[in-house]
């Protein structure tokens, strides 16, 4: 079995040559029981130090990949009683849509792999002390890099994330500005995403359409999906208004699409303001709320969303853990009408 370590690129030949076993023993070009170089003749081969080939195959033995015998050397391991896939999860922040997806995720997954699941609460500072103490230590790494959006958090965030061996990483909900590699990703795309469906949802409008749009401080991508409702409204020639916080001049005929989540204070300080004007939700007034939740169905009598499915998101990450095909994926959008719209 031959094996190759690119000396020139940016990461540690140790753990190149860990790709490259890994590799070709879950490809079945290293066969279960077959019997690895020694370490002085591997790194003779490889031009490489000794201690640079013994760290590879400890990581490799501590992954279950390679079977030390004493006395006699390494073989590769029977991944069809062990290698079960280690997967380290890493979430900005536990929300009801982030469990949505982590429930399809896991219940797709079932038995096949063992899952950790970490929040970074989108600082750089957590990713990177999570990757120091585990970036060896995985078969897949699952990120969410929700990050603030300024230069100096991005760059540094993409630093970290380039760490991580691109056929191991897969990137959720979002795709980290300047990442080159060719990792998996199941993906939403706010700008375009939010004009495709209020062009869906709005079809059959009139023209008489008055939009308002609540944008919290919280919403990280709110400038993003403003710009796809100003592209919506400006081709129908809709009048827009966009505000930080419920209105007290609400009028008959008005839309309000919240951009946070359906049960914060905003949505409540807007229920609020509607039935003090004396009108009714749904018939008088409009609501879209973003993001989808089985709780929908029930706030304000059925709230009408606009949403990726991120039931699909778990669902199709799980997917390429299970294929060990990882692949970039524009996840599902929709508008859901309920009786709010």
């Amino acid at each position: 079995m031959t094996f190759i370590v690119n000396k020139a690129g940016n990461e540690p030949i140790y753990k190149t040559l860990v790709s490259e076993v890994e590799l070709a023993i879950r490809g079945g070009s290293l066969k279960a029981g077959e019997m690895l170089p020694s370490m002085n003749d591997l790194s003779s081969k490889l031009d490489i130090s000794r201690e640079t080939v013994k760290k590879a195959y400890g990581i490799l033995t501590e992954k279950g990949l390679l079977v030390p015998r004493h006395g006699k050397g390494f073989y590769a391991a029977d991944l069809s009683t062990s290698g079960t896939p280690q997967v380290l999860v890493i979430f900005d922040k536990l929300s009801v849509y982030k469990q949505l997806l982590f429930n399809a995720f896991s219940e797709t997954l079932g038995n096949s792999a063992q899952t950790v699941i970490l929040n970074h609460n989108q600082s750089v500072d957590l990713l990177e002390y999570y990757l120091d103490n585990n970036l060896d230590h995985y078969d897949y790494y699952v990120v969410m890099p929700h990050f603030p959006l300024d230069k100096v958090t991005q760059d540094r965030a993409l630093r970290q994330i380039s760490r991580i061996p691109n056929r191991k990483l897969i990137m959720l909900d979002h795709l980290q500005p300047g990442y080159t590699g060719h990792c998996g990703a199941v993906y939403q795309d706010f700008e375009n995403d939010i004009y495709h469906g209020l062009t869906k949802g709005f079809a059959k409008s009139d023209g008489t359409l008055r939009l308002r749009v609540i944008t919290l401080p919280s919403s990280l991508y709110g400038n993003s999906i403003r710009k796809g409702v100003e592209r919506f409204v400006s081709e129908r020639r809709l009048p827009v208004e966009f505000l930080t916080e419920a209105p007290s001049d609400i009028k008959p005929g008005d839309t309000f699409l919240m951009l946070n989540s359906q049960l914060d204070t905003g949505l409540v300080a807007l229920a609020h303001r509607i039935s003090e004007a004396g009108l009714t939700v749904g018939t008088d007034v409009r609501i879209i709320s973003y993001n989808e939740s089985d709780m929908n169905e029930l706030v304000l009598g059925g709230l009408t969303t606009v949403s990726t499915d991120f039931r699909q998101m778990g669902r199709l990450a799980a997917e390429m853990i299970l294929a060990r095909k990882p692949e970039i994926i524009h996840n599902h959008f929709d508008m859901i009408c309920r009786s709010t719209f």
